[in-house]
């Protein structure tokens, strides 16, 4: 018998001013082609990382997740506040602690991993644990005494368990020890413009404050930017969370706190010079027992209206909300939604989502329905 799945999708609409908050390598905006229109883009990588900031924030930094490949200098530094040892013998410990998980090692910087690891900073502390007080010991060994002692520690399944909130949400791949992978809760799409962009140029002059003798700029530059509304879709595994976390009360929480960090998130690239900092006009909250559906279908067809974009893409957002229930019979199990309040396509809105509710309600409504599903199996 398949175990009870439950996914929390999230839709959200959100128009963002003249900016570049995710640029390629060229420094242009990221775009892609949709419905044969070229589309302002937002990697989902991009967005990921300012949800997963936005949610790190209310943590204290001690006990944080963090993803680096810089391991064995947190491990180091964990063991010389810890234990005391010197710096010299925290470091020669932390690589040996570090060594039997197999990880490989940078080319170009010996003390690091090759790739970024995610971890969760507690999770140090139940490695240096293991040495059970006695780190001055072990650090006095010989090279070979020293590894054969470590290797009799448990150090890679104390990375198995007690996963914090940010792994369990956004999971781990370790290509050289598979054990330690973590399977995602979480997909993010790449957010994008539900009408089509045109890239636009800023050039722009910084003036020299201390320069009396001429008018010239101090220097000169362009940078490109455009202007959107972003259809922006995650999709949660509750089921896959709950597994990873291993406990219903910390499993609502969390979901009802991603949801608050991706709706109010928004990556910051170049935001000193556009300050784009908007909140969506629409986030659209779906309950589905049978399987995820994101509906960019809805602007397969671009927007092209004169008069705002926003009104609009609420509007095709509730007709493919609308058609998907009808044409595959899977309505979702619940809907709720929180929108500014519309001028022309209100009534269709309410139709499609139901009343608009303050976002602190339904992100409130959302965690109180998890936690009992999770507790009875059944959605109230």
């Amino acid at each position: 018998m398949t175990a009870p799945r439950l996914y929390l999708d999230v839709h959200v609409l959100q128009s963002v001013p003249p900016s570049n908050i995710n640029r390629d390598d060229s420094g242009t905006p990221k775009q892609a082609v949709f419905g044969g229109a070229r589309r302002a883009r937002v990697s989902s990588q991009a967005w990921k990382r300012a949800t997963r900031t936005h949610f790190a924030s209310s943590i204290p930094e001690t006990d944080r997740a963090t993803r680096t490949k810089k391991i064995t200098e947190l491990l180091a530094t964990r063991l010389k506040a810890t234990t005391g040892l010197a710096a010299e013998q925290a470091d020669r410990l932390a690589t040996a602690l570090v060594a039997p998980l197999g990880i490989k090692k940078s080319a170009k910087k010996d003390a690091q991993s090759a790739y970024l690891l995610f971890f969760g900073k507690p999770q140090l502390d139940t490695v240096i644990n293991l040495l059970d007080g006695r780190a001055p010991d072990l650090a006095a060994l010989s090279d070979t005494e020293l590894e054969a002692e470590i290797k009799k520690l448990p150090v890679a399944e104390q990375l198995t368990t007690g996963h914090p909130a940010e792994v369990a949400l956004f999971g781990r791949m370790v290509a050289d020890l598979p054990s330690l992978n973590v399977d995602a809760a979480v997909q993010v799409a790449h957010a994008l413009s539900t009408h089509p962009v045109q890239t636009e140029f800023d050039y722009y002059t910084a003036v020299d404050d201390e320069n009396t003798e001429d008018s010239g700029a101090g220097m000169i530059g362009t940078v490109e930017f455009n202007s959107s509304t972003l259809y922006r879709y995650a999709t949660l595994g509750i089921h896959q969370l709950h597994d990873n976390l291993a406990d219903a009360e910390t499993t609502a929480d969390t979901a009802a706190r991603f949801l608050e960090s991706f709706a109010r998130s928004i990556p910051s690239g170049h935001q000193n010079s556009f300050a784009h900092r908007t909140l969506p006009h629409l986030v659209l909250v779906t309950l589905r027992t049978d399987q995820p559906v994101n509906l960019v279908s809805a602007y397969e067809r671009p927007v092209r209206a004169r008069d705002g974009i926003a009104e609009e893409s609420v509007s095709r957002l509730a007709e493919e909300l609308a058609s998907v229930s009808e044409t595959w019979g899977s309505a979702p199990a619940l809907t709720l939604a929180t929108y500014a309040p519309l001028s022309t396509v209100q009534d269709k809105a309410t139709t499609a989502f139901g009343p608009s509710i303050p976002f602190p309600r339904l992100t409130g409504q959302v965690r109180t329905t998890l936690a009992s599903w999770l507790e009875t199996g059944e959605l109230r």
